[in-house]
């Protein structure tokens, strides 16, 4: 029975390792569809994203792969399938609402498990897809007790990726460190500038001509985290700030669909604090 699957590779860079990849592939009759590679010259390491197609056995395929890359390589031989993911949302409906109309449209290559919101806002927006709201109300709670329902929550439910669809809340170090590199978060400001809230204020104040959006892993450091994707739009001097965050709110649907769909379809490499995009 023929197969379709993704290889992703990361390593150690050594000489050779092209030929000694495909030589697997070869040897075993399997057709390369696509590849991609690249190599970090300043650390070293080796990336390579390729898709094969023939008859084989995935984990057989992974153990000879292995066999020929150095020690330590990290080497995933990924079935493509839809993957399972968490929305979670506060007010705000542009992100969300564009991410469940990618669904429900066959766009979008996930199944989404729930949206989880702070507010009770977005209630009715979720409902009208058949998606399971869970509204677990921030309000009066400090954000440790908070942070505990929503990973009480998150235990039960099985997900590959939690996605900030307008997420406005800091999470802690302690809850970020349950799910690393898998919180894809949506800033509302084309990082690193205007870090933190309010940038599109911030941007006004210093009289951009550009606005964007960047999405981006989330880890303990606040904005920080490897970037994704990112996109920027002009303006000028006659928008106030809140007419740069009505414009900017096309912007950060459309960013974070692209790094949602770049993450799906096994894309992207995290480099230390930066990625590979294939």
């Amino acid at each position: 029975m023929e197969n379709r699957v993704r290889v992703l590779i990361d390593c150690q860079d050594s000489k050779g390792l092209v030929y000694h990849i495909s030589k697997v592939f070869y040897d075993r009759g399997l057709n390369i569809d696509t590849n991609r590679e690249f190599v970090d010259k300043e650390r070293g390491k080796f990336f390579m994203r390729t898709v094969v197609t023939g008859e084989f056995d995935a984990e057989e395929l992974r153990d000879e792969l292995v066999s020929v890359v150095p020690d330590n390589a990290h080497v995933r031989v990924i079935v493509p399938k839809s993957k399972k993911i968490v929305l979670m949302a506060t007010k705000e409906s542009h992100c969300l609402g564009d991410i469940l109309i990618r669904w429900a449209a066959g766009e979008l290559e996930a199944d989404i498990e729930a949206v989880i919101s702070n507010r009770d806002n977005l209630r009715d927006l979720t409902c009208r897809f058949d998606i399971p709201f869970l509204h677990i109300s921030s309000d009066d709670k400090e954000r440790e007790a908070h942070e505990k329902e929503v990973l009480e929550v998150l235990n039960g439910l099985e997900f590959d990726y939690i996605v900030l669809a307008k997420y406005m809340r800091i999470l802690s170090a302690d809850f970020v460190h349950h799910y690393p590199e898998q919180i894809i978060n949506i800033h509302h400001s084309f990082l690193p500038a205007f870090i933190g809230a309010n940038p599109y204020k911030q941007a006004h104040s210093r009289g951009v001509k550009i606005i964007g959006a960047t999405a981006h892993f989330v880890t303990t450091d606040l904005d920080e985290g490897p970037i994704i994707s990112q996109d920027v739009i002009p303006v000028n001097h006659r928008l106030e700030w809140r007419d740069m965050q009505r414009a900017g709110r096309d912007v950060e649907k459309i960013v974070l669909a692209r790094a949602l769909s770049l993450v799906l379809n096994d894309r992207v490499f995290v480099n230390d604090n930066k990625t590979i995009v294939f």
